[in-house]
């Protein structure tokens, strides 16, 4: 996941900082609760920073941070203790922030005195807005200057900024506060083994204006917006109870961080699509958000619809060489603040993404299988028509079969693929590749997009269209596995560069080709046991590089660390040639990773051996939470209960091979063709309740696309 600098990882947010996130507004502050403007602190609404300093000081002095506690991916408590100036002795003085994310901040601010005198206390907090936009803040440079105005009027600060004709603006309440322009200060006298406390607000402007966003705190009783919309997501998700209490932690963790990270289009507010991750990603993607709602299917399908749509919207139409927009494409991401656009040319949709087209095609046949409205599909079938078109022609300007990536512009990604740094794409002896580029696990992605809009045709009742696709895919196949294979080595090459020579470092990328069913038969084995290898497994997940390649090195971005979201896409491809005990052993160090960080697995680990490093190693900026991340322990789970269905197949299939050590599963309230049902797993033997009129439960893997197209086609031929 990427900026449009070539630098692709995000800026150092830091250890011991808090991350809350609600929608496309988050803050990020240190453990004490302060906001300071020289790191990628801040809080965010619609890209920009609206709050660069908010430090909270007693007597002059700030907290000593406890703990900072997370409620809800929203909501934070800081503990901290004022010091002593003496320096000796425990501090009496414990103060509280309960902090809410949404539309700006809400915080309560709680002082205790934990001694028998009454102690005099002096709160300032100093605010400051600088309005950078979100990638000023994450790559250190802030460039823009706004002219700045701040006016006191009682207990409300509001500050204002113009820059060329764009105005933001942003007001902070504080009943009961000396309020001047640069501080707002209490004199607060708290009873010995007594509190003092306080609410504050920060909310922007709309466009600039005096009218402010609103973010009230509700009346007694009554639950927060962010509470409200909590409440309804988790009403409509599935219910899970595991013998393994860790792994259901996570799996809880994963739903809520998924809830959080659900954005509305604002042109189309019943559209719910993900965002790919905070704190820097607050934003539709194409690529993630695709694999993140693809992977969250048995949850909430409605998401991949919404992502579906959404992108729809925005498909390529005309060559802009400045955005790589081209006809038929699929957008990379969406950015929102004012100089996200420098980079592009002035636009803020940016289109340099190889594999977030064919990936369309893949999760729309997906989403169909899951019992949407017939015409709501067929509204999308013409987008996908376009998007393969795209991978035909745009995708692949040689003519030789296969989709390549090279920029179109100087300030384009200079990798496409989701190894988007400059040097994720290399040799084994460690040479970076030079484009155009054409990505294994991207041919695998084409050849799902054949048989998928295959599949679709022939559900519509067009078979010669399907046939025609179907050979298409089976051409790709073996033009792959003839070109992309190693013999020598055993394995795929991760690419093949601009003189169509094998890229021959041994890398993670073949293990999502296992998903797609690309590989042939015979190769799988040897695919298998090369990604369970010293070299390739940590003992946490698959490396994205082996050990022993030119340019590994463990704590880099794409070259040797672990990607949750990788290895949960190369365990469900060793679920489908066979290999079982190998997808166990992954799905279980996530799960064991997992324990680590809370329950919430990060976007990306270091990939030191765990036989090195007894814990896993943090990658320094690693979102969290990040969509695909969050999405991860759902499709780990799903992938060894095979759970899967096909509404208009009439069919739900389950044949659970879960580790002993995950223990009995019981899941209620999961969504299946407008109704929903209770799953329970004991000691591997599946049953299921409350099945639609219609839909069987089949004890099987559900059928491949291959399967069901040789189906179809004998079907058709009798």
């Amino acid at each position: 996941m990427a900026g449009w600098n070539a630098d692709t990882a995000a800026g150092p947010v830091g250890s011991g900082t808090v991350t809350l996130v609600e929608g496309s507004s988050f803050c990020i502050s240190l453990a004490n609760g302060d906001i300071y403007p020289e790191h990628p602190h801040g809080v965010f609404h619609e890209d920009t920073r609206i709050l660069s300093r908010w430090n909270l000081a007693i007597n002059g002095q700030p907290l000593e941070p406890l703990t900072a506690s997370t409620k809800e991916p929203y909501r934070a408590l800081f503990i901290g203790r004022v010091p002593r100036s003496d320096g000796y002795a425990d501090s009496p003085l414990i103060v509280e922030r309960l902090r809410e994310v949404g539309a700006g901040i809400l915080e309560e601010i709680t002082i205790r005195n934990y001694s028998s005198d009454e102690a005099e206390c002096m709160v300032t907090l100093s605010v400051g807005s600088d309005f950078a936009d979100l990638f000023e803040v994450k790559e250190a440079r802030i460039q823009r200057l706004w002219e700045e105005s701040r006016q006191s009027d009682g207990d409300s600060l509001t500050i204002r900024a113009n820059w060329q004709d764009v105005r933001k603006g942003v007001v902070v309440n504080a009943g009961g506060a000396d309020v001047t322009p640069e501080a707002l200060t209490y004199h607060a006298v708290v009873p010995p083994h007594g509190h003092w406390s306080t609410l504050l607000t920060v909310v922007p402007t709309v466009d600039g204006t005096g009218r402010v966003e609103s973010f009230v705190r509700p009346a007694g009783g009554e639950m927060s917006p962010s509470d409200r919309r909590r409440q309804e997501w988790v009403a409509k998700i599935p219910k899970l109870h595991m013998g393994n209490r860790s792994i259901e932690r996570t799996l809880r963790r994963s739903y809520d961080d998924l809830g959080a990270l659900r954005i509305e289009d604002p042109a189309h507010p019943e559209r719910v699509v993900v965002a790919a991750g905070a704190p820097w990603f607050m934003t539709i993607f194409g690529r993630d958000s695709l694999w993140a709602s693809e992977m969250a299917l048995p949850v909430d399908p409605s998401l991949a619809l919404g992502t579906l749509q959404t992108l729809a919207d925005r498909q390529g139409s005309v060559v802009d060489p400045m955005s790589e927009e081209e006809p038929g494409k699929i957008l990379h991401e969406v950015r929102l603040g004012v100089s996200s656009g420098l980079s592009l040319g002035g636009k803020s949709v940016y289109y340099g993404s190889v594999d977030a087209t064919p990936q369309f095609v893949m999760t729309l046949a997906s989403v169909s299988r899951w019992g949407f409205a017939k015409d709501t599909i067929a509204a999308l079938l013409p987008h996908a028509d376009r998007a393969l078109d795209w991978v035909r022609n745009y995708g692949d300007k040689d003519g030789d079969g296969f989709v390549e990536y090279e920029r179109l512009n100087e300030q384009g990604l200079i990798n496409q693929g989701w190894k988007d740094s400059w040097d994720g794409i290399n040799f084994a002896d460690g040479r970076v590749a030079e484009p155009p580029i054409a990505l294994c696990e991207v041919q695998a992605l084409a050849y799902t997009a054949f048989l998928s809009r295959a599949w679709m045709a022939y559900d519509a009742g067009d078979p010669a269209l399907a046939a025609r696709l179907t050979d298409e895919a089976a051409r790709l196949k073996k033009k792959f596995n003839d070109e992309f294979w190693m013999p020598d080595r055993g394995y795929f090459a991760i690419a093949l560069d601009g003189k169509k020579r094998q890229v021959d470092a041994c890398a993670s990328n073949m293990g999502q080709c296992l998903w797609h069913g690309i590989v042939d038969e015979d190769k799988a084995p040897q695919v298998a046991e090369r990604l369970m290898s010293p070299e390739m497994f940590s003992g946490w997940g698959v490396r994205t590089l082996a050990s022993d390649m030119g340019a590994y090195n463990p704590a880099s971005y794409h070259n040797g660390s672990v990607w949750p979201h990788d290895n949960a896409i190369i365990a469900a491809g060793l679920m489908r040639y066979g290999f079982v005990e190998e997808a166990q052993r992954i799905s279980t160090a996530l799960f064991e990773a997992a324990d680590y960080t809370d329950g919430r697995l990060p976007e990306l680990f270091c990939g030191f051996s765990r036989d090195q490093v007894a814990e896993p190693v943090p990658y320094p900026t690693a979102c969290s939470p990040q969509a695909w991340a969050a999405t991860t322990p759902i499709m780990l789970v799903t992938s060894l209960m095979r759970y899967d269905a096909h509404i208009s197949h009439g069919g739900f299939w389950m044949d659970p091979a879960l580790p002993d050590s995950y223990g009995d599963l019981h899941i209620s309230n999961a969504p299946m063709a407008g109704s929903r049902i209770t799953i329970d797993i004991t000691g591997s033997e599946p049953s299921v309740q409350g099945l639609p009129g219609g839909v069987a439960f089949h004890r099987a893997h559900r059928p491949w696309l291959t399967e069901l197209i040789e189906q179809a086609a004998l079907g058709k031929d009798d």
